[in-house]
């Protein structure tokens, strides 16, 4: 019951956002599962939202908290109405980054960086290129320090690489930029977001957001490195 009543609680929030959110949180509904299978929500509380295979379920699951779900219930189950009232406040942005990366709805809070990602979603990788033609990934991590942090960044790689404290990957925090080798060469860039997530423009998807656990980059890894903001 209480999992059915938070089902509840995310289904009013999608249903209530404006069509353009809605369009945009759409585009990359594939990317809200893991091998396969739909992540979970959580919430800072501890509270998780599992999603069930198909809208027919999620509307049965609606319907049936509307009908059954009485104060007795809500003791049984030590809801957390306050915490209802502060996930009624997460926007559809906070929800989608938060199944994105499995990290808590309520910890979204940097709305400026994930409005910027969200922007550039997708944008396919161009070396050379800095535009929503194209881009590549310093150019990218560039655009983002410049527009999000309005701090500017050299424009190679190497050049961010040279600048930034070295952090080691245990102490990375949202905003770090993470770097990748070819052989001892740094020869990638990306920001780090959190949950081992950083966001980047790669060869093959263009801007997107991967984990430094996925194999090709944890071999890759050079190191962490921090720009004064």
């Amino acid at each position: 019951m209480k999992n059915l009543f938070f089902v509840s609680v995310a289904i009013v929030i999608f249903s209530g956002t404006n069509k353009s959110v809605n369009a945009q949180t759409s585009v990359n509904v594939e990317r809200l599962t893991h091998n396969g299978k739909p992540v979970s929500l959580k919430f800072i509380d501890g509270i998780e939202i599992n999603p069930v295979s198909n809208r027919t379920a999620y509307v049965a699951a609606v319907d049936n908290v509307k009908n059954n779900l009485t104060s007795a219930d809500i003791n049984n189950t030590s809801i957390n109405l306050s915490s209802v009232a502060s996930i009624e406040k997460c926007s559809a942005l906070q929800f989608k980054y938060g199944m994105l990366m499995d990290l808590e709805v309520e910890s979204i809070t940097n709305f400026p960086l994930y409005n910027f990602i969200d922007e550039w979603w997708g944008t396919p990788y161009n070396y050379g290129g800095s535009t929503k033609d194209g881009i590549d990934c310093s150019a990218f991590t560039g655009q983002l320090f410049s527009s999000v942090y309005n701090n500017a960044l050299p424009r190679t790689a190497s050049e961010q690489y040279n600048l930034c404290t070295k952090i080691d990957k245990e102490n990375l925090q949202e905003g770090d930029l993470v770097f990748f080798k070819n052989k001892k060469r740094v020869s990638h860039v990306g920001m780090y977001l959190g949950n081992d997530c950083f966001v980047h423009s790669s060869t093959n998807s263009g801007v997107t957001i991967s984990k430094l656990t996925d194999d090709y980059y944890s071999r890759k890894f050079m190191g962490g490195g921090r720009i004064a903001r």
